[in-house]
């Protein structure tokens, strides 16, 4: 059966389709052309979906991604909210900077940089900035590489949830315990520091924490209030990978460039990202 034409949008069939997709790096139409009331909670159905089929296949999840949290792009990916989306053990690695990635496996790829917690305990509602911190067991730079299945990166927030929240990849930095950014202020340093982005020499955006709902640290609590009333996802647990959204625009890549990375008002270091 053509889902396209039949009269609704099964989740099932719908992640079948963007999980083929996303494995052979090919472009479809958006899903909410041919059902202009796909919503968010099918949406998320189909998430639960792609994680079943992920992890049917040998797959592990690993942690969430949060996307569109920087506002200053909405208007540029016809979004007016954030995302999450599930990565996996397959998308998520170390970034030993300097470091080099193929890029054959992704289509429009964009570059993204953000800052990246793993969680030390189960983290559920109405926790203020001191417990959140106390779940957090470290904090890193890393970039995430987005990509869209959708030509042109033109779509509905809900096409975004059904593509896995628009992950590609995410390359995690030296992870620094969060005990040392505890002792200070830590939800004003989250939201102050500043990041610069570079490709080739050539600086090409600067932005600063709080671009992410006001800080990552705000971001995270953003999603465990998502997923609180989320029934067909599990909250976030002990040992999850958090990547928190963009600091900056997200801008195309190509093989050949080399992107860098510096970041002041946080103790994280630079990335420098070459791309083959």
């Amino acid at each position: 059966m053509d889902i396209r034409s039949a009269g609704g949008l099964d989740a099932r069939e719908i992640a079948v389709e963007a999980l083929a997709a996303i494995d052979a790096h090919r472009q479809i139409s958006v899903f909410s052309e041919c059902d202009p009331v796909f919503d968010l909670a099918r949406a998320y159905a189909v998430t639960a979906e792609l994680r079943r089929l992920r992890t049917q296949r040998g797959e592990r999840q690993i942690g969430r991604k949060i996307g569109f949290t920087n506002r200053n792009i909405w208007e540029e990916f016809n979004v007016r909210a954030p995302v999450w989306g599930d990565m996996y053990d397959t998308t998520v690695q170390d970034l030993l900077s300097p470091g080099t990635l193929s890029l054959s496996r992704f289509v429009e790829p964009r570059i993204e940089p953000e800052i990246v917690f793993k969680l030390s305990a189960d983290i559920g509602p109405g926790l203020d900035d001191a417990s959140l911190l106390d779940s957090i067991e470290w904090f890193a730079h890393g970039f995430e590489i987005v990509q869209s299945i959708y030509p042109g990166w033109r779509f509905r927030g809900v096409d975004t949830i059904a593509a896995n929240g628009v992950h590609g990849a995410l390359l995690v930095g030296r992870p620094h315990e969060i005990a040392p950014l505890r002792r200070g202020n830590a939800s004003e340093a989250l939201a102050l520091f500043e990041v610069t982005l570079s490709c080739n020499g050539e600086i090409i955006d600067r932005g600063k924490g709080a671009n992410v709902l006001g800080s990552p640290l705000l971001a995270l609590r953003h999603l465990v209030d998502v997923l609180a009333a989320d029934t067909v996802n599990p909250p976030l647990r002990g040992g999850e990978i958090i990547t928190t959204g963009t600091l900056t625009r997200a801008f195309p890549v190509a093989p050949g460039q080399t992107w860098t990375s510096d970041i002041k008002g946080l103790p994280l270091e630079g990335l420098t990202l070459t791309f083959i």
